[in-house]
């Protein structure tokens, strides 16, 4: 398989990103979450930054011309060659389709689509029960709670609840979701593509059938 070409689909929560750093350490690839880029442009204040942030606050999605210009020229870089995983994009089925016309345009085309699913209510709970200190640490309420409830094990700060990750926050992120983004499932799976996993199940069990899925799909290549 010349290229690893990944999309990670799934409402947020769903464990997405825990599954990418596994991938990233196993196949050496880039891992492209545009939420990050997002919010990274955001907080530094560029162009693209305030162009996104009154449809970030409302809980929207960041529009097409934005994003799609993001995501492409991130995909030009010379650490792309051998593949990346996308996270976060697409999110609609036009800005799919934006991305095939990219990917011809250089001379590519996507390996897979890991559907990586779980049901609302615990998506609520994991994401809600986040709580994160200025540093970055990140814990949980209920699965890694601190030793002092609200202070960071590691540098004493207070912990805090991000804004995007209040209960009413996520209900409309997920809202989004459903309306939005579930489309990809069918528009994927028509063109054999989309490969789908329990993100509900231990992390552990999720990489492992993650991992023997792309092994089959080497072994397909080459038959």
């Amino acid at each position: 398989m010349s290229e690893l070409n990944l999309i990670l689909l799934g409402p947020p929560g769903a464990g997405k990103g825990t599954q990418a750093s596994t991938l990233v350490e196993e196949f050496d690839l880039p891992y492209i979450a545009t939420g990050d880029i997002l919010r990274a442009a955001v907080k530094e204040g560029t162009d693209l930054g305030k162009q996104a942030k009154s449809q970030m606050d409302a809980g929207e999605l960041v529009n097409d011309e934005i994003i799609v210009g993001v995501v492409a020229e991130r995909l030009r870089a010379d650490d792309t060659r051998d593949g990346f995983i996308l996270d976060g994009f697409p999110r609609t089925i036009p800005q799919a389709g934006a991305l095939d016309q990219k990917l011809a345009e250089m001379g590519r085309s996507l390996t897979a689509v890991l559907l990586i699913d779980a049901p609302d209510d615990e998506v609520i709970k994991r994401i809600s029960g986040r709580r994160i200190c200025p540093e970055g640490h990140v814990y949980h309420v209920d699965y890694d709670p601190p030793e002092r409830e609200g202070i960071c094990d590691r540098d004493g700060e207070p912990l805090t609840q991000r804004d995007d990750d209040k209960p009413e926050k996520v209900r409309r992120r997920l809202e989004v979701y459903h309306e939005q983004t579930a489309p990809l499932i069918e528009f994927y799976d028509e063109r054999a593509l989309l490969h789908e996993f329990d993100g509900a199940k231990p992390k552990d069990e999720v990489a492992e059938h993650i991992r023997k899925t792309l092994s089959t799909l080497r072994l397909e290549e080459t038959a």
